[in-house]
């Protein structure tokens, strides 16, 4: 069993490494991970920031936890174009008729997405203290925010394994993510969701951008936490078994 274990681990750095590689060569990859998101904080605080009241003096302040979920839905939207390339190509099946772990191969397309999307999350956090973000938590809540952001990593990743083993196209492979980087908008990522229609606010907070957003806020600013925060973690481990279970039995139809 320790043998099995050890073998598997081996395998899967190896496909994180030859994921990475790729990541590193694709500067639109980059680009697209880290320079958008930090354009958008830029035209938001600079450009809109001074007509949207938040309460937080700096908007930047208020702003941040929702580009860091933008970002992360921008970024796993690689991790299903990697995916649709390598089964187009044929490579998995050339993967499975080596003495490698099976499942080895989709793990390091998962934690390369782990890996990156960590990367461009901490750049933006630096691009955000240049703007004059400054936060009061402590070394416990900041990694109480770091667990979260690395549950909706994987959660949104797992998600991003489905279309790309499944879609019959580039565009269909990476056009999931768009519902997921536009999310935010409808939540209390940028403005507070009393200033809403009704109903447009009934479902902004029920939805778990809402909840994700509010507990990493909370959490950065030592406010209390509440319920937000168990909310925030029923979210993200939902969706994470949900979309591990479904994407698992994917790739093993897959696979067969």
């Amino acid at each position: 069993m320790e043998a099995t274990k050890n073998h598997f681990f081996s395998d899967m750095g190896v496909m994180l490494g030859r994921s990475m590689r790729h990541i590193t060569r694709s500067m639109d990859t980059i680009i697209t991970v880290c320079i958008t998101p930090i354009a958008m904080m830029l035209l938001f605080v600079y450009v809109l920031g001074g007509a949207i009241q938040a309460d937080t003096g700096n908007y930047v302040n208020y702003l941040l936890p929702g580009i860091l979920l933008m970002a992360i839905a921008s970024g796993i939207s690689y991790t299903a174009f990697r995916l649709f390339t390598d089964m187009q190509s044929g490579i998995f099946e050339r993967f499975h008729s080596m003495p490698i772990a099976r499942s080895a191969a989709l793990w390091g397309h998962v934690l390369t997405s782990l890996v990156s999307n960590a990367i461009s999350v901490v750049v933006i956090i630096l691009v955000a203290l240049i703007m004059g973000f400054r936060s009061s938590a402590g070394v416990l809540s900041w990694l109480a925010v770091a667990g979260i952001l690395v549950l909706v990593i994987l959660a949104l990743t797992w998600i991003a394994v489905i279309p790309g083993l499944t879609a019959k196209s580039v565009d269909g492979a990476s056009a999931f993510s768009y519902p997921l980087i536009f999310l935010p908008f409808i939540s209390s990522a940028f403005v507070p969701t009393e200033s809403m229609p009704p109903v447009v606010r009934a479902f902004a907070e029920n939805q778990p951008v809402t909840s994700i957003v509010d507990a990493i806020r909370a959490l950065l600013f030592n406010q209390p936490v509440g319920n937000e925060i168990w909310a925030a973690l029923a979210w993200c481990v939902g969706i994470l078994i949900v979309a591990y279970l479904l994407a698992m039995r994917v790739y093993k139809r897959k696979a067969a």
